[in-house]
């Protein structure tokens, strides 16, 4: 048997309603079955919805919904590859904190979990409020203390 130049255990994946975030949670199930690892995906919520949801005029159960939707779609990859997996979801964004942005929730999450490895989607800049993850990935790649693989 070789040995392995890195030991996983835990892939981090920061999903939003982006097909670029379902590519990278392939990717992230992928390299999770090569390692015989589990997978978390952290459903990362944008601007809009943070401060909707702070202002009290969101339907939190519609919020619940969609955030459902999102890591449901992880699920279903995972299970289909038979790996297990679990979900979070996390405020990509903060009224009272600078610091607090998509890019610092993947790693304030990758160190939380202990992961051994974080999947970034690389996604285009858009308008739509459901993609929150477009600057994340430099971010990530720039500062993260764990390998990551941008897709």
């Amino acid at each position: 048997m070789s040995s392995r130049p890195l030991s996983i255990d835990l892939v981090l994946v920061p999903v939003d309603q982006s097909e670029e975030a379902t590519r990278a949670a392939e990717f992230a199930v992928a390299i999770a079955a090569e390692y015989d690892a589990a997978v978390h995906a952290v459903h990362v919520l944008g601007d809009d919805v943070v401060r909707a949801i702070e202002q009290g005029v969101v339907d939190q159960d519609a919020v619940a919904e969609d955030s459902k939707a999102v890591t449901n779609t992880v699920s279903h990859i995972a299970a289909d590859a038979d790996v297990p997996i679990t979900t979070s979801v996390a405020y990509g964004f903060s009224r009272t904190s600078k610091l607090r942005h998509p890019g610092s929730v993947v790693l304030d999450t990758a160190e939380e979990l202990d992961a051994d490895f974080v999947v970034v989607p690389r996604e285009p800049i858009s308008d739509d409020p459901g993609e929150v993850l477009a600057k994340a990935a430099e971010y990530v790649l720039l500062y993260a203390s764990q390998p990551v693989l941008s897709v």
